[in-house]
C-alpha cells in the first residue's frame, strides 16, 4: 500500500484496452505541475484508471472468486498450488498482493484526477467535467466493491495522501460501502441517459448511468445480505434500489439476445458480437498488445482457464485452471441451453484427442464461456497466446438486473417478480413450459438463487452469491469430501468468507493494519 502512494505521479498512459475511445497516444513522463490542464489531459487521467481493470494474472479476481466457489475446483497443472490454495481455503506467501494492488493502484488514480479536475480548463461547457467525475466516481467505486468483498477490512482513501498519512487505520466495512453507494449514485444521476441504441461505438466499454445503476443493485443485494441489514449503508433504500433497476429494464435500451449461446464466442452458435445489447458494461481487452508483456491490453484470465497444453478444435491451448465440477454440470436440465453453452464436456463433444497429461483435477468438464478459440487465436494475430487473448470480460448483463429486479420484488411485487424471472428462464429453455413458480418468501428466494448459478455460471459471480447468503449456506455448497482426496475442499467459516491480507503490505503499513480473521500474518 505505501509504495503505491509513495509513487510520484509521472502518468505513462498507453491503449490499455485499445478499442476505440482508449486508443489514445502516449504519453510520457508527464508531472503532476504540467498535467491536469486541459480536457484532453483530463480524459487521458480517465484513461489510466480505466487501464487498472485489465490488471490480472494468474489472480485475476473473476478467476480466484470462481476456483473459492462451489462451481470449480483449482486445477492447473500438478505441480501448480496458487490455484489449489485458492480453492481449499490455504494459505500461501504475499496470497492476494495482485488484487491489492490493482484495487489500490485503481482507487489512488481516481482520487488524483477527482483532486485536480477543478483545475481544468473547461472553458465555457463543463459538461465534460461532470461526465469524467462520474466516471472516476463509478471506477473507484468498482475497484473498492471488489476490495471490500475480498478483504472486509480496508484503509478508506478519498484522495492522495501525504506521507504522514500512509499508514492509515483499517475502516468499517459500512464506510467502505457508504463511499461506493455515494460515488455510484452520483455516476447513476449524473452520467447521460443515453439507451444502448444511441451509445456511439467509439464509446464502448466506458461506464454509463445503466451500468452505474446496474451496479448499485449488485452492491445492494451483497452488503443488505452479507452484513443482514435493512438498506445500504443508510445510502440507498430498498424502494430506491427497485427504482433504480426499474429505469434499467424500461429506459435502457438494452435486453435479452434471443438465444443464450449466441452471447459467447466459444459455443460457436451464430455469436452475436460483442457489445450486443445484453451487455451492460464490460471490461475491453484487445490482442494488440502483439506479445509485449509490458502492455496489459489482453485477457490474462483466458489462458488461465484454457485446456491444459493442447489445442483440441475449435479450442486453443491454456494452462487448465479452474477445472469445473461436475455438481455444476448436473445442476442444469438436459434441454436448458445454458448447460452446453457454459461448459464445455470433453465426453459429450466427443473431444477424443484429448489428454489428461499433468492436468490436476480432471473432471472431465473445463469453462466454455471464456475459452480461447483455435480460429483467431493470438498467436495467429501476431501475439503470444499468455498475454494476448482479446475476449471482453462481461461485467454486468441485462438479464442479471432482471434477476436483481426479481429478487428485490418478491415481498414488493411478486406478479413483477415473476415476470422477470420468466424472461430469464424462457430464453434459457427457449419455451414457456420450463417456468418455476415464484413465491414471496424463502423458497421464492431460493428458486431466484438457483436461477442465478445456472445463468451466470463461470462469470464471477457465485461465490458472493454464496456467502450474501449466510455462511452456513456457503459452507454446506462448496465443502467436497469422497474417495479423492484431491478434490476435498474445507470452506473454513472462521474466515468470513474473507479473503488473506498480503503478508507485504501489513508490513508495508508497520503494523496498522490488522489481519482478517482465520489467516496467519
Amino acid at each position: 500500500m505505501k509504495k503505491i502512494f509513495a509513487s510520484i505521479i509521472a502518468i505513462a498512459l498507453f491503449a490499455a484496452c485499445s478499442k476505440d475511445f482508449l486508443e489514445l497516444s502516449p504519453v510520457d513522463e508527464q508531472t503532476e505541475s504540467s498535467f491536469y490542464q486541459t480536457p484532453a489531459q483530463a480524459l487521458q487521467a480517465l484513461v489510466s484508471i480505466y487501464s487498472q481493470l485489465n490488471i490480472g494474472d494468474y489472480d485475476n479476481i473473476h478467476l480466484v472468486s470462481e476456483l473459492a466457489s462451489d462451481d470449480c475446483f483449482g486445477g492447473g497443472g500438478t505441480s501448480d498450488l496458487v490455484w489449489k490454495q485458492w480453492d481449499r481455503f490455504q494459505e500461501a506467501s504475499n496470497m492476494n498482493l495482485g488484487l491489492w494492488q490493482r484495487g489500490y493502484t485503481g482507487i489512488y488514480r481516481a482520487n488524483v484526477l477527482l483532486s485536480k479536475i477543478g483545475g481544468v480548463n473547461w472553458g465555457a461547457d463543463t459538461t465534460l467535467k461532470t461526465t469524467y467525475t462520474a466516471e472516476a466516481r463509478f471506477l473507484r467505486a468498482y475497484f473498492y466493491f471488489d476490495l471490500v468483498r475480498v478483504f472486509g477490512n480496508i484503509p478508506l482513501v478519498t484522495k492522495p495522501l501525504t506521507v504522514s498519512e500512509y499508514n492509515m487505520p483499517q475502516a468499517a466495512p459500512a464506510d467502505i460501502y457508504k463511499l461506493i453507494a455515494e460515488d455510484l449514485q452520483y455516476a447513476a444521476n449524473n452520467l447521460p441517459a443515453t439507451a444502448y441504441q444511441g451509445i456511439s461505438p467509439n464509446n464502448y466499454g466506458r461506464v454509463t448511468k445503466w451500468a452505474a445503476q446496474s451496479l448499485l443493485g449488485r452492491v445492494y443485494l451483497y452488503y443488505t445480505g452479507y452484513y443482514n441489514q435493512p438498506d445500504l449503508a443508510g445510502v440507498v433504500t430498498k424502494t430506491q434500489m427497485i427504482s433504480y433497476l426499474d429505469n434499467v429494464i424500461n429506459a435502457s435500451g438494452y435486453g435479452l439476445v434471443d438465444s443464450f449461446p449466441r452471447l459467447w464466442q466459444a459455443s460457436g452458435k451464430s455469436f452475436v458480437g460483442e457489445d450486443n445489447k445484453e451487455t451492460v458494461w464490460s471490461i475491453k481487452f484487445t490482442y494488440k498488445g502483439l506479445g509485449n508483456w509490458d502492455q496489459h491490453n489482453g485477457n490474462r484470465m483466458q489462458v488461465d482457464i484454457g485446456i491444459r497444453s493442447q489445442v483440441l478444435n475449435p479450442y486453443y491451448k491454456g494452462w487448465g485452471a479452474g477445472t469445473v465440477t461436475p455438481k455444476l454440470w448436473n445442476a442444469y436440465d438436459a434441454t436448458d441451453t445454458r448447460r452446453g453453452a457454459s461448459i464445455i464436456s470433453i465426453e459429450d463433444e466427443n473431444l477424443t484427442a484429448y489428454s489428461v497429461g499433468d492436468q490436476a483435477q480432471y473432471t472431465g468438464y473445463f469453462w466454455k464461456k471464456y475459452m480461447p478459440l483455435n480460429d483467431g487465436n493470438a498467436d495467429s494475430k501476431g501475439g503470444n497466446f499468455q498475454i494476448d487473448n482479446y475476449f471482453d470480460d462481461i461485467i454486468i448483463r441485462y438479464s442479471d438486473v432482471l434477476l436483481m429486479a426479481a429478487e428485490l420484488n418478491l415481498d414488493v411485487d411478486l406478479s413483477k417478480a415473476q415476470n422477470y424471472y420468466n424472461q430469464v428462464r424462457d430464453r434459457a429453455f427457449l419455451n414457456t413450459t420450463s417456468r418455476k413458480t415464484l413465491t414471496g418468501d424463502a423458497n421464492g428466494k431460493k428458486l431466484i438463487m438457483e436461477e442465478r448459478r445456472l445463468e451466470f455460471a463461470l462469470e464471477g459471480q457465485r461465490y458472493w452469491d454464496l456467502l450474501r447468503q449466510g455462511l452456513s449456506v456457503a459452507k454446506a455448497a462448496i465443502d467436497n469430501s469422497g474417495s479423492d482426496s484431491q478434490f476435498d475442499v474445507n470452506f473454513r467459516t472462521e474466515t468470513q468468507g474473507l479473503f488473506k491480507i498480503p503478508e507485504q503490505e501489513i508490513n508495508l503499513s508497520s503494523g496498522v493494519y490488522k489481519q482478517n480473521t482465520g489467516w496467519s500474518n
